[in-house]
């Protein structure tokens, strides 16, 4: 893609409303626009990014046997009633009334209406088990919408529920989506824990958290490398808050590390919590009628986004993971007058693109330190610089916005150095 055909309104400056390092330079980067409180855009380049997110989680969802569907925003008051849900969710469901006078909630998450689904469906202990996910719009009227899109009242969830006949095969599945969570954040590029947690308004007997570490996290745990343990740590109060207590690994008696995070994910064990409530049964091996097992396993993706922004960034903007990257590669051409500079960047970029390398072209007839500003700002991997100076020694130059690398190589030996960096 050209930068001059771009939609990349970048910022110079920091707005007044954003407080954290993600909603700052997301807004910076010509990624999101706030429409309402709480209520955001995707500008091209943030939405690139979120269907790079979602792409991994579900190529890691497939592979761990769950079916991709899509459920309606919009839920029957009556549904949500079988659950006693629709009184404890209270102000924080929003909630409308059609012309007929029926009333109706934009959901928060979908249990009520998955087991509505499956209890239709499914009859018999042949068809299970039954793992089904959807990409979905959540809406929450929060009291206090901040941090951007970390915490907005309209928000990009994966949420998946597994069906079973028992809690062995709950437990298989249960397993299997914690795998699968850990490999979609690994190939995220996060540096997380996982944490056993409290089920909180979904429910459940056994839940875990998946915890990003960055400075400004809402939370914060405890956790020793060595034995892997990890736990949620209690907020100090009043003249307390800024010590930090030393913790002792339960399991080696080490000292564990301290760290704020950004919770992205999170696992329940359900049970029949729904399923005995919604009268959600099938029948066993003997005809009798028995109530699903369920487990319920949700993702941020839109909060991913903000989190691998406030674990990757420094004072001239993000610093993406190349997995979740909008571009792999920049070819900066800083004088774009010169025909031997812009020719030379023209044959580079056609032949990263011949490769299938997602690279971006900064076309504009800019002064290089805007060039340069825009590119850091914006974070993406590979850099390449195309000068006057540096053709005249024969000579590009690639740096990596991660660790700040330089490598000087000859045009002929550039494409072969920008491919192998990007494939590392």
């Amino acid at each position: 893609m050209r930068l001059s055909q771009s939609f990349i309104p970048t910022m110079k400056e920091i707005p007044s409303e954003a407080q954290i390092p993600s909603h700052q330079l997301m807004l910076r980067a010509g990624m999101i626009r706030k429409l309402s409180s709480g209520v955001y855009e995707f500008l091209p380049l943030g939405y690139m990014v979120l269907k790079k997110v979602e792409q991994i989680i579900r190529e890691e969802m497939n592979a761990a046997g769950a079916q991709e569907l899509l459920l309606p925003a919009l839920h029957p008051k009556e549904l949500w009633e079988e659950t006693g849900r629709w009184e404890i969710y209270g102000e924080e469901m929003m909630k409308v009334i059609d012309r007929n006078k029926r009333q109706f909630g934009l959901g928060p998450t979908h249990e009520e209406v998955i087991t509505d689904l499956v209890r239709k469906e499914v009859k018999s202990y042949r068809q299970l088990p039954v793992i089904l996910y959807q990409f979905q719009t959540k809406f929450r009227d929060e009291i206090r919408p901040r941090f951007g899109i970390m915490r907005g009242r309209e928000f990009i969830m994966k949420d998946c529920y597994s069906f079973d006949k028992d809690e062995a095969g709950l437990k298989i599945n249960y397993q299997k989506m914690v795998q699968a969570y850990k490999n979609i954040f690994t190939r995220c590029g996060f540096d997380f824990r996982m944490v056993q947690a409290d089920s909180g308004n979904i429910g459940g007997n056994l839940s875990h958290e998946f915890m990003v570490l960055a400075n400004t996290g809402e939370e914060a745990i405890y956790y020793c490398d060595a034995c892997q343990v990890t736990m949620k740590a209690k907020e100090p109060e009043g003249a307390a808050a800024e010590t930090i207590e030393k913790q002792l690994c339960p399991s080696c008696q080490k000292e564990m590390k301290y760290s704020r995070v950004i919770e992205v994910g999170h696992t329940f064990n359900l049970g029949t919590k729904y399923s005995a409530k919604m009268n959600a049964t099938y029948l066993d091996e003997k005809g009798e009628s028995q109530p699903y097992i369920m487990g319920c396993y949700g993702i941020g993706v839109s909060r991913i986004v903000a989190a691998a922004i406030e674990q990757s960034h420094d004072a001239n903007g993000i610093i993406w993971p190349k997995q979740i990257s909008p571009y792999q590669a920049i070819v900066l051409p800083l004088d774009v007058t010169n025909e031997q500079v812009k020719n030379t960047a023209e044959d580079l970029y056609a032949r990263l693109k011949g490769q299938g390398i997602e690279v971006l072209l900064d076309d504009r007839d800019e002064r290089a330190g805007v060039k340069f500003k825009d590119a850091d700002l914006i974070g993406i991997p590979v850099k390449v610089v195309v000068s006057t100076r540096g053709l005249a020694e024969g000579k590009i130059e690639i740096k990596l916005r991660q660790t700040g690398e330089v490598f000087k190589l000859s045009v002929a030996e550039a494409l072969s150095k920008i491919t192998e960096l990007i494939q590392v």
